[in-house]
């Protein structure tokens, strides 16, 4: 497991921070996963400029924005929703605290305790009739799976798969045919 923080130093550099978790069991953690000098794939320059248009990895994803992007030379597809999504939430944090308030989610008190929760789940949902249904289904379905997440935290803990489980169920209401997991 990794996490990595990129952190802006100033309008067109980064800093990234990383954490890996590396067993201490002899021969479970690959050796290139154990080494802190080695990035993942992809995550640096390739070795020449043909080989990074040949198969490019997130770094030229990155680097080929400019370095400050132009958000009006985007091609944003549908999977992009999410991108526009946060970059309205920043857009309306940034008017608040512009208008003298705080942005929405901001939590001044320091002895509040922050719950947060991370998962890559993919649910199978067929399209909505229309955009405004799909929107809502979308909406409704995140709500579930969050409330099916949250209610499972002690089974979760104990290494069950709950979360899983769940994402599992909420996907055969949309789809019978969703094949069941191993």
């Amino acid at each position: 497991m990794m996490s990595r923080w990129i952190v802006p130093q100033d309008d067109t550099s980064t800093m990234f921070i990383e954490f890996r978790q590396v067993s201490e069991t002899e021969g479970v953690t690959p050796p290139w996963w154990a080494d802190g000098t080695v990035m993942l794939p992809g995550q640096l320059a390739a070795d020449s400029y043909e080989a990074g248009q040949r198969q490019p990895g997130d770094y030229e994803a990155q680097v080929s924005q400019r370095p400050v992007a132009i958000h009006g030379l985007e091609h944003l597809g549908t999977t992009d929703c999410g991108v526009t999504m946060y970059r309205n939430q920043i857009r309306r944090g940034i008017r608040a605290v512009q208008a003298g308030h705080d942005p929405a989610g901001l939590c001044r008190d320091p002895a509040a305790i922050i719950r947060t929760y991370c998962n890559d789940t993919v649910v199978r949902m067929p399209p909505a009739a229309d955009p405004a249904a799909d929107r809502r289904l979308m909406r409704e379905t995140g709500r579930q799976l969050a409330e099916r997440y949250l209610s499972g935290t002690t089974e979760l803990a104990a290494g069950g798969g709950f979360v899983g489980q769940k994402a599992i169920e909420i996907s055969r209401e949309f789809d019978t045919s969703f094949a069941s997991a191993p």
